[in-house]
């Protein structure tokens, strides 16, 4: 009796089995795809990097002589003229009779003042004041810096040696300092450094951008985020990125026709922007093509997914065949 009653277990499990296998392998996942209208919109390739203000020529001026400062005529972000008079000095002769003098009641030391002139220091250019390093009655040496001047303030990006190529002057460039992160500055190429820079194993060089207006809030060595564009086009044909795919022999493709059983239409993709896609040749405004839809996860074999590239946007954006090359290859 027993051993009936493990039969009809085992012949029970078995039909249980078998039926749960025959429900899976009969479950077919179909993707599931919307129709989307091929637009137009204006797009660009651009180059993120990021860089700091800079002064185009900055200027040490130190003392003629050595002594003693008496008068300081300009403070930090003071506009100044070329041969402007920024302080007065006394050398170290004259603070000894000035000091004299000052110590003998009997003596009129504007005399003296007048007999031994104070030392001028004079601005060697235009520019702005960026750092004034001494107070008045301060002692002094011939080493000593007494103000930084700066004739103007520019971007100094730094661009990695992959991108240094696609770089031209006279391309446009956006600033935002981490500072102001609400107000862009716009900027243009205007130098590209010729010797480049090892930072951490990475080649690297530098582009001086320039503001087409200076705002007053750049101050030297403040960090700036920098786009530089590098193409740009208007009223271009675009499509979703996540859209496009690659076959076997490197072609880019987008889905067309019936949802159920969707052909492959072979396009032509240009620049990325963002989440669109530029379209050179293959699909023109107004076309549909189909999208998978956001909340479809695939949940079938390898060979049921061949053909659809797994695609994140790149912080740096890239042309449309570049980012496909970059993906990885589906057999």
């Amino acid at each position: 009796m027993k051993k009936m009653i493990v039969f009809f277990v085992i012949i029970a499990l078995g039909i249980a089995i078998t039926y749960q296998l025959k429900d899976k392998k009969q479950k077919v996942v179909v993707p599931n795809y919307s129709s989307i209208r091929v637009s137009t919109a204006d797009v660009r390739e651009i180059i993120d990097t990021t860089g700091e203000v800079s002064a185009l020529n900055r200027v040490e001026i130190k003392p003629s002589v050595s002594g003693r400062v008496d008068r300081l005529l300009v403070n930090e972000g003071d506009t100044v003229r070329k041969g402007q008079v920024l302080a007065y000095l006394s050398s170290s002769d004259r603070v000894a009779i000035l000091d004299a003098v000052r110590a003998n009641p009997d003596e009129k030391l504007s005399d003296w003042e007048n007999t031994y002139k104070a030392t001028p220091v004079i601005s060697p250019m235009n520019g702005k004041i960026i750092l004034r390093n001494v107070v008045e009655g301060q002692t002094i040496s011939t080493n000593d810096i007494l103000f930084a001047l700066a004739d103007e303030l520019i971007v100094l990006a730094s661009v990695d040696e992959a991108d240094i190529g696609k770089v031209k002057v006279g391309q446009k460039a956006e600033i935002t300092l981490d500072a102001y992160k609400d107000d862009v500055v716009s900027g243009k190429v205007f130098q590209i450094l010729e010797e480049g820079k090892n930072v951490s194993n990475v080649i690297t060089y530098y582009v001086k951008i320039r503001p087409v207006k200076t705002p007053p809030f750049f101050k030297s060595l403040m960090t700036a985020n920098i786009d530089i564009t590098v193409t740009e086009k208007k009223a271009a044909v675009v499509i979703p990125w996540d859209s496009i795919n690659e076959n076997s022999q490197g072609q880019t493709y987008v889905l067309v026709g019936d949802n159920m059983n969707p052909d492959k239409h072979i396009i032509k993709t240009g620049i990325l922007d963002g989440d669109n896609i530029e379209v050179v040749s293959g699909l023109s405004a107004g076309d549909e093509i189909l999208v998978k839809d956001e909340n479809f996860k695939l949940n079938t074999t390898k060979d049921e997914t061949k053909g659809f590239l797994q695609m994140t946007p790149n912080k740096k954006r890239k042309s449309g065949k570049e980012i496909l090359n970059n993906a990885p290859k589906k057999s």
